[in-house]
């Protein structure tokens, strides 16, 4: 387990490490960063830098960790690579259902093979499922998580790189934005996030403002229109 300075969960647990470049988001992927930084400073996990991995020998962490917590599941990789077995999917989504006192938070670029494998996973309450969208052009993704079995089903609309208008919020529990971050980092409108945030607000769905980015994003903060943004999801009991 890492805590993890990401604003909407609290730590991160990676089964796998690694990935490719699928869309314009994935330019400047601050996973393939920090891979690169932990394979010079010797980490093993990290020894094949960012070429896909498994590392099935932390797929039982969660069960040892006794305090309840937000967990983002392979915040170095993506889950439903094209190239990750279903097995180990399978068992991934195994030992989240076991860890029934957590909140497992997944996100994909890769909606498409989501939609494939959805019939065949077992969707435990306590598992929220997500795709990353950064403009109009990705919005298909909405859709196949959309038609997902999924009980908590989320947006990252992260980096935002464009508008997106008439987002279609049917079904969807809840929507993260935010600008992009580090070098050479592209730049975000707020009227971007405005628009956003109003349909979010329309359609009364909970509306997170992660950052401004930028290659400061501490100094950039993270205030709309004078406030912060941390809606969430209502949260589901866990079971006994």
């Amino acid at each position: 387990m890492s805590k993890s300075s990401i604003e909407w969960t609290e730590s991160t647990w990676n089964p796998l490490t690694g990935c490719n470049k699928v869309s314009p988001g994935c330019k400047h992927c601050y996973a393939e960063r920090m891979a690169k930084r932990l394979k010079a400073m010797g980490q093993p996990k990290y020894q094949n830098g960012f070429r896909l991995t498994l590392h099935p020998e932390v797929l039982n962490e969660p069960l040892s960790w006794q305090k309840p917590q937000m967990i983002f599941v392979n915040s170095m990789s993506d889950l439903f690579h094209e190239n990750v077995p279903f097995e180990f999917i399978q068992s991934i989504f195994d030992v989240m259902a076991r860890a029934h006192w957590h909140t497992f938070q997944i996100l994909t670029k890769r909606a498409e093979r989501l939609l494939e494998l959805d019939p065949a996973l077992e969707w435990p309450e306590n598992v929220w499922m997500g795709v990353s969208v950064e403009n109009q052009n990705y919005t298909f993704r909405i859709d196949c998580l959309r038609k997902t079995h999924a009980k908590i089903k989320f947006l990252s609309l992260e980096p935002l790189l464009g508008p997106i208008s008439a987002l279609n919020l049917e079904g969807i529990n809840w929507v993260i934005v935010g600008g992009e971050s580090g070098p050479n980092a592209r730049p975000i409108q707020a009227e971007w996030v405005r628009e956003i945030r109003d349909q979010c607000l329309a359609s009364r769905v909970p509306f997170f403002f992660k950052q401004w980015g930028g290659t400061n994003k501490k100094k950039s903060g993270r205030l709309l229109d004078g406030q912060t943004w941390d809606q969430m999801p209502m949260l589901i009991p866990a079971g006994d």
